[in-house]
């Protein structure tokens, strides 16, 4: 655990933990940032804090920034099965910081998403701490090839990190275009969505007791919502005499519409009554902002354990099925693309891939066999 104190306030960090977390909560007063991933206290609770270090000695307290930096360690996302490293150098830190913080302030100039200026200048802090602060094309194709070979990292998060590497480059100014081009990117792996039958969504729903759980589930598959959107949605977003729900600047900044289902309807004014939210539709348990990602990742995660489902899905899928069963369905592709708000056609198109509507139509030829 690591307590810095920072003007008013104390930013405490630890490794996570079930008793950890309720050892934190019982000192009160805290509120989780999800955004910086901190829990952020008033200054009166620096002795409480201290004091935690004595009945859990795994709690490590440090009030110096410049000692705020963890050892080196090595820990694996259960989740994406990537092994990860903090390979923070001390003597490289304040030139990394202010190299982060120029990427930041020129894509925060640029309208990048905050998620985006997160993943670049988190891609940006390791690449610089693992090349010893050296951006030359040589040293980015060995981190390249360092995250693909002994890392295992998938094509798309290498291609991130070649991406924050070449914000990176222009706003520093030192390399021309001709040079940006040395740099190699691996191919984009073609994936397809992960897609759950109608009988698994029902199941996954059926089996939530929860009313806010399930009208989270509802939502998300109802209006092919992304994580992101589903958490950040507002009360005023969904206009019920028009039958219409208003995503608000979702992924790459732009506004869509998508429809509203009776059904969904049924289910929000039961979960209106039990919860009155007033600004977000999910806020979180203190009542003064939305629910996290990562709780309805959790929810749905949970669901899905509940509904025996061995697939190896995620929140996303929830989207990827609204696609698809629409596409059986028979619904325009034209329609679907504008539903999920997808600037070209060609990403919509994906999910024809998996959409057993035109395969119903094909005879095996094993069952041609006499």
């Amino acid at each position: 655990m690591i307590i810095q104190p920072s003007g008013d306030h104390i930013k405490v960090t630890f490794e996570y933990h079930k008793k950890n977390v309720e050892a934190i909560k019982r000192i009160g007063s805290g509120r989780w940032q999800p955004e910086q991933k901190v829990w952020i206290f008033p200054l009166s609770k620096l002795d409480d804090l201290i004091k935690l270090k004595d009945n859990l000695p795994s709690y490590i307290y440090q009030n110096s920034p410049a000692l705020t930096y963890q050892k080196k360690r090595t820990t694996i996302n259960p989740y994406t099965k990537i092994e990860r490293t903090d390979y923070t150098k001390p003597e490289h830190l304040t030139e990394v910081n202010k190299y982060v913080e120029q990427l930041r302030k020129r894509l925060s100039q640029k309208g990048y998403s905050p998620k985006t200026i997160a993943s670049y200048t988190a891609q940006l802090n390791r690449f610089l701490h693992f090349s010893d602060v050296l951006w030359d094309s040589k040293a980015i194709n060995k981190y390249i090839l360092f995250l693909l070979e002994e890392k295992e990292c998938s094509h798309a998060y290498v291609n991130q990190t070649v991406n924050a590497i070449k914000q990176h480059l222009r706003c520093q100014g030192v390399h021309g275009e001709h040079e940006i081009i040395e740099i190699l990117r691996p191919r984009s792996q073609k994936k397809l969505p992960k897609v759950l039958s109608q009988e698994e969504v029902k199941r996954i729903i059926d089996c939530t007791e929860n009313i806010k759980h399930k009208t989270v589930l509802m939502v998300a598959y109802s209006c092919g919502m992304r994580v992101s959107e589903v958490a950040h949605l507002k009360v005023a977003d969904i206009d019920y005499a028009r039958g219409m729900v208003l995503i608000h600047q979702g992924k790459g900044r732009k506004d869509r519409i998508t429809s509203l289902s009776e059904r969904l309807i049924t289910q929000l004014t039961l979960y209106r009554e039990l919860y009155f939210p007033v600004e977000y539709l999910f806020e979180n348990p203190m009542r003064n902002g939305p629910i996290t990602e990562r709780t309805l990742q959790k929810v749905f995660e949970q669901a899905c354990a509940r509904a025996c489902i061995t697939k190896v899905v995620s929140f996303h899928s929830m989207r990827h099925s609204f696609a698809t069963h629409l596409l059986e369905a028979g619904v325009d592709l034209r329609y679907i693309q504008e539903l999920l708000g997808h600037a070209s056609s060609k990403t919509t198109e994906i999910y024809t891939h998996v959409s057993k509507k035109s395969l119903m139509n094909i005879v095996n030829p094993l069952d041609r066999l006499e």
